[in-house]
């Protein structure tokens, strides 16, 4: 959509500035400027305008009620003479939104939920609910989740980058710790796609290969390097499910592991030595710049030289691909942004009624954040991986059970992230 400027008249920064309705004043303008420039785009004109791309003139308005976090917000959602317009608005923005106003209407109806969590649900939605309003909204979102989680993936995905985070469920009459395991993989178009999701009980090897196997099952394919943090499980599960991977280990967790063995007299000077060595050309160059400083640092963080050396071939994994792939690649910071959100509409919850809720928040979420990133701006120009990955591939063959790219020698990091 071309870039529109928004205007917001006096009446509305009152309301904003003076009213209870609070950030809602503010967004409904900005909602409605959205859709009236989706219309004009869906038309290829603006109102009153004559161009030989005219594909339609409108035929006015119809109020909407869109449900949000920070309350109802009325919408006038515009209309086309031959009824073909159709907004991408409440799909994209609802999805989640339904996801978390049915998981506290659950809470509501089974009866887990505080009074606090029942005026929430009746100032969103402006009334309570019952059982059966709850199954009907539970099985409409189900159905657009888990269209989203089996949907085939018909590319291959050069990078892979894996995370989890932990929910509190309430499983067998007591709150227990739950595992969601994301996967984020980057196409090789260059656009970044959420290929799936999986809720497990704890985050094991068998967890994780039960999830990598499902999305090889859907048509994962051509993984080249997969970057997460040092589980052990994690690890394990990859390298049995692509022979020959390259294995990044996450640099954000891997500072922070050999930082926690350093005095605190010396992490300023660690800080240094970490970034000379995980910022250099090469592996090779890597190698010699940690020879050159080990001597400096031995006898001041010993423990901490000892974690640097065992994870070292893993943490610079990355510096075998172009050094432009290096920096999005490194570490798992985008997906840990992406836990972040979902750490934020988790806690207005807390603690999830049952598995089936927790998956329909955090599925909705992924859904609605693929759906953004993989029709938004490429991520990553894979012109340059594709040279490299042909020139690769004359030192060997390639096949889907061996790396495209041949392996990167690694070791086993001693200490998990």
């Amino acid at each position: 959509m071309a870039t529109i400027e928004i205007e917001i008249d006096d009446e509305k920064i009152h309301q904003l500035l003076q009213g209870d309705r609070g950030i809602a004043v503010l967004l409904e303008p900005i909602l409605n400027q959205i859709l009236q420039a989706e219309m004009t785009e869906h038309l290829k004109a603006t109102p009153g305008e004559q161009t030989d791309d005219r594909r339609g003139y409108r035929n006015g308005t119809y109020e909407r009620k869109l449900t949000t976090r920070v309350g109802t917000i009325e919408l006038e959602v515009p209309r086309d003479r031959e009824g073909t317009f159709q907004t991408a608005l409440f799909q994209r923005y609802q999805r989640s939104e339904k996801a978390l106003v049915l998981t506290l209407m659950q809470m509501v109806v089974q009866g887990v939920s505080t009074r606090r969590v029942k005026d929430i649900t009746t100032e969103l939605c402006g009334r309570e609910f019952s059982s059966s309003t709850v199954s009907r909204l539970a099985e409409e979102l189900d159905e657009q989740v888990q269209a989203w989680a089996e949907r085939p993936l018909e590319q291959e995905y050069p990078f892979l980058v894996l995370d989890a985070m932990q929910l509190k469920v309430r499983r067998q009459k007591a709150v227990r710790s739950t595992t969601a395991m994301i996967a984020v993989g980057i196409s090789e178009d260059g656009q970044r796609e959420i290929l799936g999701l999986e809720m497990a009980l704890s985050e094991t090897e068998e967890g994780w290969l039960r999830f990598i196997r499902q999305l090889k099952e859907r048509g994962l394919s051509g993984v080249e390097l997969a970057t997460s943090d040092a589980h052990e499980g994690l690890k394990q599960a990859l390298q049995e499910a692509f022979p020959g991977l390259i294995w990044q280990r996450c640099q954000s967790h891997f500072r922070r592991n050999v930082l926690d063995q350093t005095p605190s007299d010396y992490r300023d000077e660690m800080h240094e030595v970490l970034d000379r060595v995980l910022e250099a050309d090469s592996q090779e160059e890597a190698r010699t710049r940690l020879d050159d400083l080990r001597e400096r640092m031995e006898e001041k963080a010993p423990s901490a030289m000892v974690t640097l050396e065992d994870g070292f071939y893993d943490a610079t994994a990355v510096l075998a691909l172009p050094e432009k792939y290096r920096k999005r690649l490194r570490t798992t910071n985008m997906v840990e942004r992406f836990i972040q959100e979902i750490r934020r509409r988790e806690k207005v919850i807390r603690i999830f009624p049952n598995i089936d809720s927790a998956y329909r928040l955090v599925g909705a979420l992924c859904a609605e954040t693929h759906e953004e990133w993989s029709t938004g701006r490429r991520y990553l120009n894979m012109d340059e991986y594709l040279e490299w990955r042909a020139d690769q591939s004359v030192n060997g063959p390639l096949g889907e059970e061996a790396s495209p790219g041949g392996e990167v020698a690694t070791q086993p990091a001693a200490v998990p992230a």
